[in-house]
């Protein structure tokens, strides 16, 4: 039986044994940043594959920067102890890594100085996010500004925002939100980036749109412009430009690229996956599984024990 293992406090440890008080302050306060990291499991080579592993923690450290913090280890390091965390739980399935920078300290009081802090990473199993397409709804709930909690920073707190957009969503029977900035302007999903397809163009907003600086958005546009010859265009959207859309997908490490094929109970198109969409989508999850050679420095294999 796959064991998870954990990170914490300077050492591997089962997950079971990692532990905070209720007093610990990121606990408390949201004071934290964090990243999250596919492990793509690809059966026919008995490995998973660690996505872009080396990008999460320096956007980790970026993070931990914005917040006066930083990580306990180098960034070499890091990606070494998630590689040892997935080898040794042994999951032959999906798994999502969580590394975070935390203030650890058991003390009250708002504030990032003079706090103790530290580092974890714990792995678990973790299926499809979204449904293969999916239907979106505007939010009444809008992106939180940089001038409030920066997007561009992976913050534990800000989340709450996200949190209020995904249930809004789901109660109204939607699938995702797709939030507004303060000036109007699409912003992104409860965790993902959004992108558009009108007359051939990839279209996004931009990051000063508050738009967390994707990744995995990063890998599709570049998928986009080396295999398909689309190039990206990063300006302001309207929420209706949206209904008019040839293609409209989100990204994301847990939603992967997927469809949009509704918003605000309009079709996206014609309401199925677009041919841009789809030969993106393709690409990218052979990708992600190791079997582009091509794009193999993306993957950061790690070989699990099979019993036999």
């Amino acid at each position: 039986m796959p064991t998870p293992y954990c990170y914490f406090k300077g050492e591997i440890v089962p997950l079971e044994e990692a532990k905070i008080g209720v007093m610990t302050h990121a606990f408390n306060y949201g004071t934290a940043v964090f990243e999250g990291v596919r492990g793509n499991w690809n059966p026919d080579a008995q490995q998973a594959f660690l996505f872009r592993l080396r990008e999460h923690f320096v956007r980790l450290e970026q993070s931990a920067k914005i917040l006066r913090m930083a990580p306990r280890e180098n960034v070499d390091r890091l990606c070494e102890i998630a590689v040892e965390l997935v080898e040794r739980s042994g999951f032959t399935e999906d798994v999502y890594l969580r590394p975070m920078v935390y203030l650890s300290g058991e003390v009250l009081g708002v504030r990032l100085h003079n706090v103790e802090q530290d580092t974890l990473i714990f792995l678990s199993p973790f299926p499809a996010y979204l449904p293969e397409t999916a239907r979106c709804h505007t939010s009444t709930w809008r992106r939180v500004n940089d001038t409030g909690i920066p997007p561009r920073a992976k913050v534990t707190g800000i989340y709450v925002n996200s949190a209020l957009a995904k249930t809004e969503a789901n109660l109204n029977g939607f699938d995702e939100a797709i939030m507004l900035n303060e000036d109007g302007h699409v912003s992104e999903g409860s965790g993902e980036n959004i992108f558009m397809i009108r007359g051939g163009k990839l279209i996004a907003p931009t990051p000063a749109d508050n738009v967390l600086e994707g990744i995995t958005a990063k890998s599709v546009v570049e998928l986009a412009r080396n295999e398909l010859g689309v190039e990206l265009v990063e300006r302001q959207i309207d929420r209706t430009e949206l209904y008019i859309a040839d293609e409209v997908f989100m990204t994301g490490t847990a939603a992967h690229l997927t469809p949009i094929v509704e918003i605000d109970r309009r079709p996206v198109g014609n309401g199925e996956i677009g041919p841009i969409t789809r030969k993106l989508s393709d690409l990218f999850y052979d990708c992600i599984r190791g079997k582009s050679e091509k794009y193999q420095h993306w993957c950061t294999p790690a070989r699990v024990p099979v019993a036999h």
